[in-house]
């Protein structure tokens, strides 16, 4: 349908299609939790996609006070609201040349995710799905086997996936070890889980003596990327490193250069986070260097 619209600045045309006039600009949505405090989720993926100048639109998981590394914590689920406020983007025709998803509470959650993907996914829309499940070789106590199969067929309809080792050894039915993991052990891994759908992955965060590594992969191929390491594990950095990447994937930056960039970016921020004093729980001061991002 097109017909004649009045804005505040005069008319727009007649030929203009009302479904287009709210895709002027590109948007990621990105599908996860809203935190108040703690530099996590939809908190850090804001003003990062912002600053790559892409345009944000947030569909909250669930809507907490404080990241849950604190001792208490208010929650609210978002599950009941998440159809009808996904139709409300029906209605306003949005497309997505980016949706993100990160942490999913529940089966169900990862259910209405893959809903929505096949609802709002185009042929130029990348998918990226962050499989938050576990860290350090442990499964976090909310998930069970459903909930893992789960997130496995969502990362079925990724185009990119960041997994750290734990979530990559879930999703593939790898058995964990400790440092040291050979290449060869690296390459069957991430071949597992190109097998899944994803056609490009990053490990991130592997601890490899004084270094930290990410693995990435695109098109049977792996690299390896070391940076040293410098302090310890800090709440967030894993939306921090999906918020860049997907935002360079839209923004048509080669994936291999964006891994090298997210990677020195957070540990530019973890530094001045250190600098700072800010505790390991408030996450990392990204605020400081987003200028920094392009």
């Amino acid at each position: 349908m097109s017909k004649t619209i009045k804005t505040s600045n005069g008319y727009i045309g007649k030929n203009y299609l009302l479904m287009d006039i709210h895709n002027n600009q590109k948007k990621i949505a990105v599908i996860n939790d809203l935190t108040g405090f703690g530099r996590c989720s939809v908190a850090v993926a804001m003003p990062v996609i912002s600053k790559m100048k892409i345009q944000c639109c947030w569909l909250p998981t669930a809507i907490l006070s404080n990241q849950t590394g604190f001792p208490s914590y208010f929650m609210d689920d978002y599950t009941k609201h998440f159809t009808e406020y996904a139709d409300e983007w029906k209605k306003l025709h949005l497309q997505f040349q980016g949706i993100e998803t990160g942490f999913l509470g529940s089966t169900e959650q990862a259910r209405l995710v893959r809903h929505f993907i096949r609802d709002f996914r185009r042929d130029d829309t990348i998918v990226l799905v962050d499989p938050v499940m576990g860290d350090n070789g442990h499964i976090y106590p909310s998930y069970d086997e459903e909930h893992c199969n789960a997130i496995r067929k969502l990362v079925r309809m990724a185009t990119i996936i960041t997994p750290n080792l734990t979530e990559a050894c879930i999703l593939t039915n790898t058995p964990y070890h400790d440092a040291p993991w050979s290449e060869t052990e690296f390459q069957q891994l991430l071949d597992k889980l190109s097998a899944l759908g994803p056609k490009k992955i990053v490990i991130t965060g592997i601890p490899c003596g004084d270094d930290i590594l990410d693995l990435s992969y695109v098109d049977g191929q792996m690299k390896m990327h070391k940076l040293p390491r410098i302090g310890g594990s800090r709440n967030g950095t894993g939306d921090l490193f999906a918020s860049i990447i997907i935002a360079d994937a839209v923004n048509g930056v080669d994936f291999q250069e964006s891994v090298v960039k997210a990677s020195s970016f957070i540990r530019a921020c973890i530094t001045r986070s250190i600098e700072m004093g800010i505790p390991a729980t408030d996450g990392v001061a990204f605020e400081e260097l987003l200028d920094q991002l392009h």
